[in-house]
């Protein structure tokens, strides 16, 4: 299992290589965009996030937003380290208080912001393909380095 300055490490060094994989089919516009997203995706969305970690520190004063998170998802379980679900938990937690406070502000509803997010995606595809796929190699980088691509539960099971 990596420490968090390897993670760290990897992140900033394989954050480029992956943008430029990413341009090779989409476009130069889509590889900034995917190398930007591992590499925020690396440092302050990290499958570690549910413990004390760099990227928990990075948050500074918000990182009381990821307290839910700390306390309902195990540390190296499906829902922290599982490929693909761990990203999707971590952005639905950021997506849940977006729209939590979203409520204070009166021209910006839960309802609106939502719809303004379908939008986007739809009216910019390549963008968003870019933007998962950042997030989601800086989860695989994250978790190739901690040994074992597969979480705990998962190896267990295979194991049996």
């Amino acid at each position: 299992m990596a420490t968090g300055r390897r993670h760290d490490q990897s992140i900033w060094l394989l954050s480029l290589p992956l943008g430029l994989t990413v341009g090779l089919v989409l476009g130069l516009h889509a590889a900034l965009i995917a190398a930007a997203s591992c590499l925020a995706g690396g440092l302050w969305l990290s499958p570690d996030l549910d413990t004390r970690s760099n990227a928990l520190r990075r948050w500074g004063m918000l990182g009381f937003l990821w307290w839910p998170y700390r306390r309902l998802i195990p540390h190296r379980s499906l829902w922290s380290h599982g490929p693909v679900l761990g990203t999707s938990v971590r952005l639905g937690v950021l997506l849940t208080w977006c729209l939590i406070f979203s409520m204070a502000i009166p021209a910006l509803s839960p309802s609106t912001l939502l719809a303004d997010l379908q939008q986007l995606m739809r009216q910019h595809p390549r963008e968003f393909i870019s933007l998962v796929v950042g997030l989601e190699g800086s989860a695989w980088i994250h978790l190739i380095l901690d040994g074992d691509p597969w979480p705990q539960e998962w190896s267990n099971k295979r194991q049996q």
